[in-house]
């Protein structure tokens, strides 16, 4: 059961087109897609992380890149035909993640550390959007207005 009907919601919004769009995109992924292991977290009331597990890569081999409401990380190796490997454990095949960001989430910057490849982002709402308090004023500070005489 992996078919949802949207047509409800459609009859009481405008502009949400766009998260059916997103929930259908991540039920087609297949279960297998799991290379490389992620973590998310929120790391604040406005931050977060994504922590990929990516032994054996460089930094000269991923690619990170932000577009609009999604980041993209991707990852590949060049081939190293010289060695013999007995038992070759450790996974350094090509990868491509794709996260999609809510409105105003920016990455802030990414970095290696203990053999993950870290992403901080951070969700900066301009203050035009941010909720603002009106002054209410009461009736003896609102402005008069003057009646014109009857000529």
């Amino acid at each position: 059961m992996r078919t949802f009907d949207f047509s409800p919601l459609w009859r009481s919004t405008v502009g949400f087109d766009h998260l059916a769009d997103q929930l259908d995109a991540s039920l087609r992924q297949t279960a297998d897609d799991n290379y490389p292991p992620y973590n998310i977290e929120r790391s604040g009331d406005d931050a977060y992380r994504i922590s990929l597990a990516v032994a054996g890569f460089g930094v000269n081999d991923i690619a990170v890149t932000a577009e609009r409401d999604t980041l993209i990380i991707e990852g590949s190796k060049p081939e190293v035909t010289e060695r013999e490997y007995l038992y070759h454990g450790i996974a350094s095949r090509p990868f491509r993640r794709v996260f999609s960001l809510a409105d105003h989430v920016k990455v802030r910057e990414a970095f290696f550390k203990d053999g993950l490849l870290i992403v901080d982002l951070v969700r900066e709402v301009p203050e035009s959007m941010k909720p603002r308090r009106i002054p209410i004023r009461g009736a003896e500070s609102s402005p008069q207005v003057e009646q014109k005489k009857a000529a």
